[in-house]
């Protein structure tokens, strides 16, 4: 019956740098993402694009397309719009007014990249050029391409809109006695650029209906799979249970894959009216034209301080670009900027305004961090007024920073702040630099003609809201009879390794070896509902639901345990895949054996399951987390070349479950944000024309732009399961400002002060022309 050997102590492995899991299968080439599906008889879509910002769209002729051998449809407006049922998205809710978004465009293009008709043949080879042979009659149209000057505009680009202005919203109105007054007031317009989410594996879906059994399945590289089941069922009028979705790898997602857009709308339109399974690829073109754009706002940021450096009053008017369709979630999120304006510092007046608008422009779609813009304005305003008050940033900052012992501590906009310390994080990344050392080897560099400088931002973000359908997390835990573990979440994993946290969890939980632990994830039909991938809730959401889950699982163990050792239930102790008590012992494989194999053997009444689901719902409304970033640079004068020498980052999350996974979140978003600074920029020319819309024009980072990146870690516990905090979107949040505060440190002896990004070096060149003259 039982093994007798010592039990021993359980290893806990959240915590430790345990090795990913999914490494083995994505860095052997054995991982399966969308374009690996096939399917039989699988049929490839490729969109008709608009060539214009704005046209009228007087006649479509597909006749020649259609004529091509191997093309099975092409389908405009009027054969997939009218199809459609329901079409709104979970992060919104059904009762939320929406901006207009036709899966195809309907009478009139918004924008080059505007989706105007779907063709469909046998090879994307030959879909390719039967695009070309689809002829559309456009009427060209003005359009208004440049945001700042949309409100009010002549051009109209939503008729229900008139004035161009999708929403909006204003918190307290300035104080403005206390500007007036102030010793020291530095009012700044911030302009930060259009830059992309650029995921390594573009969007991407297949989508097979079976007519027999009236049923869609769907292969998608998605961050949410639940919610596109909900979504594909709401807008083709079927019964959600006649869907199911299969996520298997994504490359990459960043907000991007987060709802389903335009594109995903017209394949599962059209998928049920085709004798076979549909695919559609995205190549980059189209993900750098149509995808969604990022970030683009433009506004003035201002804050007043005393004549000592203490922060009296801060205000933000800002408008965001949302181009001619974008989708909810960051059109929600806008007034985070002007709510979260404060950021993590004393501020006891604060005032925001702002205005969402469209223009003739890709759609804004969520991108790490969508309120990133209010850290990059105040950041860039607090160096501004360290050098108008005579003070070293860093001074500035420490006056100011909130201190743990200041918590709980509400914001001047009403924002709830909890278990953060910002001023350890802070402090931590001065100690990591030795700030006083860099100010002595800048002051030497500036006699020998070289100009470095240092940059730091600090910010605190919201992480698990616990709002809507993002509040609760299902986790279903199986132990087989072999004694392994199963783990079932909703999934949503594009590189965060929720599959490695997940199981370090689970270990956790059941007193598991580590090894005999395995996640099963993003499909519908096996998985419990949850909201995916999405405002760094992955950490916090998920360990609820396994330790929900775990806890009645590992106390059915137990009660089966105590049975088979003729012992108490307070006896039994799980570690290392065993039971045990005293001496004597049982390994999950036989417990596991027993049960499923001679259930009779149980006490009567004793339930014969060894699974266990639960939903976890959050009590708590926000997950705090905070970091401060610190870059130092040097600026080549005669190039404008920008070299980042170091970059540091101290972050708390909380315990961090894998420090792994936790630095390779905030590294990633890091080197997203330092693109951000220095060279991504999605340009449109005055009549709405994309100018960069292939990697020779819109320009990423590489290994040879990014310092290594050193980290310092602050272990403040959040107020939920295991006091875990989310890290997705923070070092994208903080990394743009920190670079760009260090080109303005590098640059304060010439009087160059940079505030419109990004800070290429033809923009940097231009500067130091203005301020030599």
């Amino acid at each position: 019956m039982a093994d007798l050997a010592r039990a021993t102590v359980a290893p806990r492995y959240a915590g430790t740098r345990v090795q990913r899991v999914e490494d083995t299968r994505l860095l052997t080439g054995r991982g399966t993402f969308v374009d690996d599906v096939v399917r039989p008889g699988m049929l490839h879509g490729c969109f008709v694009r608009s060539p214009f910002a704005r046209a009228r769209i007087n006649g479509i002729d597909t006749s020649a397309a259609l004529g091509l051998a191997g093309v099975r449809a092409v389908f405009v407006a009027a054969d997939l719009n009218p199809d459609v049922q329901e079409a709104w998205h979970a992060v919104a809710g059904k009762d939320v007014p929406d901006t207009p978004r036709p899966p195809l465009a309907e009478g009139e293009v918004k924008f080059v990249g505007d989706p105007v008709a779907l063709v469909v043949a046998d090879s994307r080879y030959i879909a390719e050029d039967a695009v070309e042979l689809v002829e559309v009659d456009y009427q060209p149209l003005p359009a208004v391409a440049d945001f700042t000057k949309s409100v009010g505009s002549d051009v109209v680009v939503h008729d229900a809109y008139p004035d161009n202005v999708a929403g909006g919203m204003a918190g307290a109105p300035p104080d403005e006695e206390t500007f007036a007054s102030a010793a020291c007031v530095v009012a700044e317009n911030i302009s930060q650029q259009i830059y992309l989410p650029v995921p390594i594996e573009t969007r991407g879906i297949v989508v097979e209906w079976s007519s027999a059994a009236d049923e869609l399945t769907i292969w998608a590289s998605t961050q949410t799979p639940h919610e596109l089941r909900a979504f594909a069922a709401r807008l083709l009028g079927i019964p959600a249970q006649r869907v199911r979705v299969i996520m298997r790898d994504t490359g990459g997602g960043f907000g991007q894959k987060v709802v389903p857009m335009r594109e995903d709308m017209c394949i599962l339109l059209a998928a049920r009216k085709v004798p076979a399974a549909l695919k559609w690829i995205e190549d980059r073109r189209e993900n750098l034209m149509s995808a969604g754009q990022a970030r683009h706002v433009n506004g003035t940021a201002r804050m007043a301080f005393d004549d000592d450096g203490t922060i009296l009053a801060a205000d933000i008017d800002f408008i965001q670009d949302v181009g001619a369709y974008p989708t909810p979630y960051p059109v929600l999120t806008t007034a985070a900027i002007g709510m979260f304006f404060p950021g993590p510092y004393r501020v006891p007046k604060a005032s925001f305004n702002y205005k969402t608008v469209f223009s003739n422009t890709a759609g804004l779609a969520a991108y790490r961090g969508p309120w990133q813009y209010e850290t990059l304005a105040r950041e860039i305003v607090l160096d501004i007024a360290a050098r108008k008050l005579g003070m070293d940033p860093v001074e500035l900052r420490r006056k100011n920073l909130l201190r743990r012992d200041e918590m709980p501590y509400f914001n001047a906009n009403g924002m709830p702040y909890d278990h953060v310390a910002p001023n350890e994080t802070f402090e931590q990344a001065v100690k990591i630099l030795d700030h006083e050392g860099f100010r002595k080897e800048q002051r030497d560099a500036l006699a020998q003609g070289r100009y470095i400088g240092l940059g730091f931002s600090a910010y605190i973000e919201p992480t698990g809201a616990a709002t809507g359908h993002l509040a609760t997390e299902g986790a279903t835990i199986r132990m087989e009879p072999t004694g392994k573990i199963n783990v079932y979440v909703n999934g949503g994993s594009t590189g965060n390794s929720i599959e490695t946290t997940v199981v370090q969890l689970t270990a956790d939980a059941l007193g598991a070896a580590i090894d005999d632990v395995a996640t099963i994830q993003g499909d519908t039909a096996v998985t419990p509902y949850g909201a995916g991938t999405q405002g760094s809730r992955s950490a916090p959401m998920t360990a609820g639901a396994v330790n929900e889950a775990g806890a009645m699982l590992r106390k059915q163990i137990v009660a089966i345990a105590a049975h088979y050792l003729g012992v108490a239930e307070s006896e039994v102790e799980l570690a290392n895949s065993r039971a045990s008590a005293g001496e004597k012992s049982v390994s999950f494989a036989d417990l596991a054996y027993r049960t499923y194999y001679e259930p009779q053997q149980l006490p009567p009444g004793t339930s014969a399951t060894l699974e266990a689901t639960a939903r976890f719902t959050s009590q708590a409304p926000i997950h705090w987390a905070n970091a401060t970033h610190a870059c130092t640079c040097e600026v080549d004068i005669e190039t404008g070349q920008v070299r980042l020498t170091r970059y540091i980052v101290s972050e708390d999350v909380g315990p961090m479950i894998n420090p792994n996974v936790v630095e390779g979140q905030i590294a990633g978003g890091t080197v997203q944000g330092i693109g951000g600074a220095l060279m991504e920029n999605l340009v449109y020319d005055d009549d709405g024309n994309p100018l960069s819309s292939t990697f020779v024009d819109y320009l990423l980072p590489t290994a040879t732009e990014v310092p290594p990146i050193e980290f310092g870690h602050v272990e403040i516990p959040g107020p939920g399961v295991g006091g875990y905090k989310g890290v997705g979107e923070g070092g994208a949040i903080g990394s743009a400002p920190a670079v760009i505060n260090a080109i303005n440190d590098a640059l304060a002896p010439l009087g160059v002060t940079l505030t419109r990004l990004p800070a290429s070096p033809a923009s940097i060149m231009s500067l130091l022309e203005q301020a030599q003259q």
